[in-house]
């Protein structure tokens, strides 16, 4: 009997903006075809959809799970997931990019570490919520959307507000899920899980080493630490890593550390020394190395040029593609 195939994941990376981190992606471009895609994707942000019209079925975790119009779907980062319409119809979305740890870090008291569900505690189900039912949630979204867009007076710091109280909702939705068992049925219910994951597609295995790189890019960071945390031998976490991200993790390291001194060499008026020590770089050689590679320029000279913004992206073009 032939093995199935296995599945092909790509890695989509979004530059947020540097003066008000989130991104809005929305109009006649962002319609979803009816045509089942091969591969599955994840995101280098926590991304939340608004479905606008007709619907279909969005795979998650190797779970189907059908929505419409009306929804608000709600994905941490590094998740992967596909998203099709029904037959001989297009459905029209909004997508918000943000990262919680960035965003609200100053707001919120909750630890860092509870800023973003478990990846393997969440429920696919759960993913895809309608107005119906939660019509705050939908309200919400909507709301921050039509501020983005319309770009009145104070609409940042409108969007702001409106977004955290988003994102606690959705957390609060999140946690409602394990709150209410006893011990013995979160058990059962883990086991189910365990068995759903098997039967069907596995979690990203690489996912516990990006999440590092993105919590930690400022420490050293080995190689072997990274594999340990996939519980991976180094060899196999290299080869994993390439299959699936199309880079290495050094490079792929270094790509998050020039992007993160970018946005301080943007916002902030510290020395190129003291930002390539911020971002986790031990000389300022290799900075100004990498920093070149990636950027196509010096540190200094990239400060001071005219195009930032454009340029910025520069670091986050990582569109790779690879085998599971």
């Amino acid at each position: 009997m032939p093995k199935p195939k296995k599945p092909v994941i790509e890695y989509r990376h979004y530059s947020l903006p540097i003066d008000f981190p989130v991104l809005l992606l929305s109009g006649e471009r962002w319609k979803i075809s009816d045509m089942k895609s091969e591969h599955l994707h994840f995101h280098n942000h926590m991304e939340i959809g608004i479905c606008y019209s007709d619907g279909g079925v969005m795979e998650i975790k190797g779970e189907n799970v059908p929505f419409r119009a009306g929804d608000v779907t709600f994905l941490p980062r590094y998740l992967p997931h596909t998203t099709y319409s029904s037959p001989n119809t297009a459905s029209r979305w909004a997508y918000l990019f943000f990262s919680p740890e960035e965003l609200f870090q100053h707001s919120l008291k909750t630890p860092q570490s509870n800023m973003e569900p478990n990846l393997r505690a969440i429920q696919a189900g759960r993913c895809v919520l309608h107005k119906d039912q939660y019509p705050k949630v939908y309200m919400l979204a909507t709301s921050i959307v039509e501020e983005i867009q319309r770009q009145t007076p104070f609409y940042r710091e409108s969007a702001y507000g409106l977004l955290m109280s988003l994102y606690i909702e959705l957390l609060r939705i999140h946690a409602s899920d394990e709150n209410g068992l006893s011990h013995e049925q979160k058990l059962e219910l883990e086991q189910m899980r365990e068995t759903e994951r098997q039967s069907r597609q596995p979690d990203l295995v690489i996912s516990p080493a990006l999440e590092f790189i993105t919590r930690n890019y400022m420490m050293p960071v080995t190689i072997d630490e990274l594999a340990e945390l996939c519980h991976l031998s180094t060899t196999h976490f290299r080869r994993k890593f390439h299959e699936i991200m199309g880079t290495t993790p050094l490079d792929f390291l270094n790509s998050t550390r020039v992007e993160e001194a970018c946005k301080r060499l943007k916002s902030t008026d510290a020395s190129v020394l003291s930002i390539s020590e911020q971002v986790g770089f031990r000389s300022i050689s290799s900075f100004n190395r990498c920093f070149a590679r990636l950027m196509g320029e010096s540190p200094k000279a990239w400060r001071t040029g005219t195009h930032m913004e454009a340029q910025s992206a520069k670091a986050s073009i990582l569109a790779f593609t690879g085998w599971v």
